[in-house]
């Protein structure tokens, strides 16, 4: 289908790139439930690996994975995933369609699954598969991408298992405490007891080297706008101090 030439090119060269591979599946028509959309939002806000800017992060949800440069077709499409020291925008300037690896170079760093009842055993790696099949998700991320940190998620059990890369295939991480760390971007995933989107339940979410939750968009907000109260209510304090009564602007005009 793609020919080589002599001498050859590199997959990157010859093989299709993200817009000429499909991008949508008829067959796998939008995510399976709201939990599939809320908790990768809350992972993708609280990922913020301190080693990497945030325009040397690159994290997707529900989007092909294009993986093997031997059959340019096959693909995966985990419910979260990030790579980290590649550019946030394909080619530094367009969005992703969907990350093909021959293209990128970089292969994602954390894959996280959401288990459910019909995808726990390909999730898990318990599923025998005939050779002309593609592999599972567990083959594609153990051994064809070696994928360093595989998390999985039930979220009707609350349990979450950790796997990482240990020479040529996976092994189980404790959970301590209902959390994990993983060193190599000093960034550990843990169950958080709270509210998101105004839904409390138990949620996956990530946490700093000092054990602290990282901050949500709202929780950023609502921080900065405390601390632009307590600065204005320093300044009226010193003004006072001043004989000056303050008037930051918001009384109504006439």
């Amino acid at each position: 289908m793609w020919d080589q030439t002599d001498p050859p090119r590199s997959a990157q060269e010859f093989l299709p790139t993200m817009y000429d591979l499909p991008s949508e599946d008829p067959e796998e028509p939008g995510l399976p439930d709201e939990f599939h959309l809320l908790q990768p939002q809350l992972l993708r806000e609280t990922f913020c690996p301190s080693k990497f800017p945030e325009n040397q992060v690159f994290i997707a949800t529900d989007l092909d994975l294009y993986y093997d440069v031997h059959h340019p077709l096959w693909y995966k499409r985990p419910d979260w995933f990030a790579v980290v020291d590649v550019p946030r925008l394909y080619a530094q300037k367009e969005l992703r369609l969907s990350y093909v690896v021959w293209q990128e170079g970089v292969n994602p760093f954390v894959v996280v699954e959401f288990i459910s009842p019909g995808t726990e055993k390909e999730d898990l790696g318990r599923t025998l598969r005939d050779v002309s099949q593609p592999p599972t998700k567990w083959e594609v991320y153990e051994r064809v991408l070696r994928v360093p940190y595989y998390l999985v998620f039930d979220r009707y059990t609350d349990q979450l298992r950790a796997f990482q890369l240990q020479g040529s295939s996976y092994a189980e991480l404790e959970i301590n405490q209902l959390r994990v760390w993983l060193n190599d971007i000093e960034l550990g995933l843990g169950l958080w007891q709270g509210v998101y989107q105004g839904i409390e339940r138990q949620w996956l979410r990530w946490y700093d080297a000092s054990g602290n939750w990282v901050l949500t968009l709202a929780e950023r907000e609502r921080k900065q706008g405390e601390r632009e109260r307590r600065r204005a209510e320093r300044l009226a304090a010193q003004l006072r101090a001043l004989g000056v009564e303050p008037d930051f602007g918001d009384d109504e005009e006439g």
